[in-house]
């Protein structure tokens, strides 16, 4: 079997290479970035060590590749979620709320993403410096329709809730912190209202 394993690897290295990421993920995820190591990856994957090595020559370069992996998803739900918003105002704080926000809609796939990715800033200075850029680039690039104080408050807000998600804090009703959080990105909110 592990000849037909390593016949299919040959065949199929993009493949390989996203199990690879996928299993780094993982174990990112359940056991902490300290514990990503070629070895554990090649032994979660069934490929040896240095079939790990053949697609990443470093570690850091393996968890840069997991970094930007989830950071494209993360930007895809963001993207997507304001392709189909038809108020300009605010959309890029609702689809930021709406992918950092698990409210068990998504599949467990969506929320380890975002878990992963708090793992991986939690731990790297590197990798924070790079998710502050992108969120950085954002927030200019949708100056014009998010530049507010409530909607600053309204996302770090979501980040708060992402951060206790991820820690694994019960939230009362996270549904309706969600809602509120919406209307609170709609023009003419008005924090006397609630």
């Amino acid at each position: 079997m592990e000849v037909e394993n390593a016949y299919k690897r040959k065949k199929q290295p993009e493949l390989v290479r996203r199990a690879l990421l996928d299993q780094a993920a993982r174990i990112t995820l359940e056991q902490g970035l300290s514990k990503v190591t070629f070895q554990a990856v090649a032994d979660a994957t069934g490929v040896t060590k240095g079939g790990v090595m053949h697609h990443f020559a470093t570690k850091n370069a393996l968890i840069l590749e997991v970094f930007d992996d989830a950071m494209a998803r993360f930007e895809a739900e963001v993207d997507a979620a304001m392709a189909k918003d038809p108020v300009p105002y605010g959309s890029f704080t609702r689809a930021y709320i709406d992918a950092t926000i698990s409210l068990g809609e998504k599949g467990q796939e969506e929320f380890d993403n975002q878990a992963t990715l708090y793992v991986l800033m939690l731990g790297d200075s590197e990798l924070r410096e790079l998710w502050a850029q992108w969120a950085n680039e954002q927030l200019k690039k949708h100056e014009a329709t998010d530049n507010t104080e409530t909607l600053c408050m309204v996302r770090l807000v979501a980040d708060g809730i992402w951060l206790s998600d991820f820690s694994g804090i019960n939230i009362l009703d996270k549904q309706s912190l969600r809602n509120r959080l919406i209307r609170m990105t709609q023009r003419g909110f008005d924090e006397s209202d609630e």
